[in-house]
């Protein structure tokens, strides 16, 4: 089993934005314990400049590429999911923007876990659930050199990498891609005037109101109605 963990960083929040960098960590179980590799990282020239907004995220500027820079094409991009041997599963820390970017036709439809959607599933109570946070707050052990600087691909990627390492003591490969077909389980109520409250805090009444607004966010919902059904007798 090969599960490889990616990380992008773009020129802006959605196509067509462009890929600049793309990183990757194996973990692989071909000597019955898991294994990490090292960092893979390959830099993309974008076409149309970058942003300083978005530079200032990454710092990754026009000097950092030359003329002999490749552009990130479909083909390219194709090439680097599946360098060396291939994954049979993909991972990121809050996958959905990975995937704005890295769809079905560079990947094949292969399996997706997001990592994030994980830890507000298995440490509901860390204090936020950005993989830079968690990293401290569960002690990875890390290798600086490897895990700095935070906002580019390879360090990204390896500190992601990690923390997978920790999840796959508490929970399944199946387990954890079941959880990122789903809507995220949020620890507290994000918005509103219940904002900070645990679910459990909120009044019915409020929660029935919540479920029924189509314009709500659907990981919101999806938190209001797990909720109502368990405060039903007998759950």
């Amino acid at each position: 089993m090969r599960l490889r963990v990616i990380d992008i960083e773009t020129t802006g929040t959605a196509p067509p934005a462009e890929i600049i960098e793309f990183g990757r960590v194996d973990l692989h179980d071909s000597t019955g314990s898991w294994q990490i590799d090292r960092p893979m990282t390959r830099l993309y020239r974008p076409l149309h400049g970058i942003p300083p907004e978005t530079m200032a995220v990454h710092h990754i500027t026009e000097h950092d590429f030359n003329a002999d820079t490749p552009v990130c094409t479909g083909e390219r991009l194709r090439l680097a999911v599946w360098a060396g041997n291939p994954p049979d599963v993909l991972v990121a820390h809050n996958c959905a923007f990975e995937q704005l970017f890295v769809d079905v036709l560079h990947t094949d439809a292969l399996p997706w876990i997001c990592t994030y959607k994980v830890a507000l599933r298995l440490w509901p109570d860390a204090p936020k659930h950005s993989n830079q946070v968690l990293r401290y707050w569960l002690g990875l052990p890390l290798d600086a050199g490897l895990a700095m600087p935070p906002h580019r691909a390879g360090p990204d990627a390896y500190v992601t990498a990690h923390l997978l390492l920790r999840m796959l003591v508490l929970a399944s490969i199946e387990q954890m891609i079941a959880w990122t077909s789903q809507p995220k389980l949020l620890p507290l109520m994000p918005i509103g005037k219940h904002r900070g409250l645990s679910w459990s805090e909120l009044p019915l009444d409020y929660l029935q109101w919540l479920v029924r607004q189509t314009e709500m966010d659907a990981d919101v919902i999806y938190c209001g109605r797990r909720e109502i059904e368990r405060r039903q007798p007998g759950r």
